[in-house]
């Protein structure tokens, strides 16, 4: 089965000299879960990643599915699963590579511990707050393609953080420009993860972080019935349907007691 890492490696083997399809291929294993193996089962939170000494360095090892875990290992192995940004960050500054499905997959590759570190930079960078405000709202435009699509996949994986969201080209009261995307219907502390994320794609696009600003707007702010006029509308997903609550035992409406 062709995963999204051996789509994203495929396009850049197919154009390396492109900085996007490198980008691309790099905002797919942050964006992603990933399986570290590791030496012995987690114990209280505390990973003990099993370390492979190359000749070109130590490495840790990371798979994007279980199956092509046990086709390196042949055998049942510990491993964590943990998103890819994580696994960057906890690998940051340690001096160690990273094995991506070596030898099992079309995306094996083997990422030096600089790659590691400038993963890690790309996803730790903070959202930044402004007070700017919207004097005009126009469609969107100028906008990579790129971004879009990246925005729409990472908006569909966000269930239950917010309702919608729409992107338009904004003009703000202090002459500044640029595009916003404003977000329905967010719920309480969330703002900072949904943030992150339209951060994380602007910057894996190869844009500016000044490019594409993010508003959170009360449900009678004037804003979001301006910007829904003119703007791009995004869809998130609902949150997952809570399970129903099991009947004591005795009061289960489908099964009516026996008589005696």
């Amino acid at each position: 089965m062709t995963t999204p890492l051996d789509s994203a490696r495929a396009a850049m083997d197919a154009a390396p000299d492109d900085d996007a399809a490198r980008l691309a291929f790099y905002a797919r294993i942050a964006d992603g879960e990933l399986l570290l193996l590791l030496e012995e089962e987690a114990r209280d939170d505390r990973l003990s990643p099993r370390v492979f000494p190359l000749d070109s360095g130590p490495v840790v090892l990371l798979f994007d599915s279980e199956e092509r875990l046990a086709a390196f290992a042949g055998a049942a192995v510990p491993y964590a699963a943990l998103p890819g940004r994580v696994l960057a960050r906890m690998l940051a500054g340690q001096g160690l590579g990273a094995g991506l499905n070596l030898g099992v997959a079309p995306s094996s590759a083997l990422l030096p511990p600089e790659a590691m570190d400038w993963l890690a930079g790309m996803v730790a960078e903070a959202p930044r707050e402004i007070t700017a405000r919207p004097r005009a709202l126009h469609p969107p435009e100028g906008l990579p393609e790129a971004l879009l699509v990246e925005l729409d996949g990472r908006l569909a994986r966000a269930a239950g953080l917010a309702e919608a969201a729409w992107l338009a080209r904004v003009e703000y009261e202090d002459g500044t420009e640029g595009h916003l995307l404003a977000f329905a219907g967010a719920y309480e502390g969330t703002g900072r993860t949904l943030a992150q994320a339209v951060g994380e794609a602007a910057r894996f696009c190869g844009l500016d972080d000044g490019t594409l600003d993010v508003a959170f707007p009360s449900a009678h702010d004037p804003l979001l019935e301006r910007i829904a006029r003119v703007g791009l509308r995004f869809d998130l997903p609902a949150p997952p349907a809570a399970p129903a609550p099991e009947p004591p035992p005795g009061h289960d409406p489908r099964k009516p007691p026996k008589l005696r």
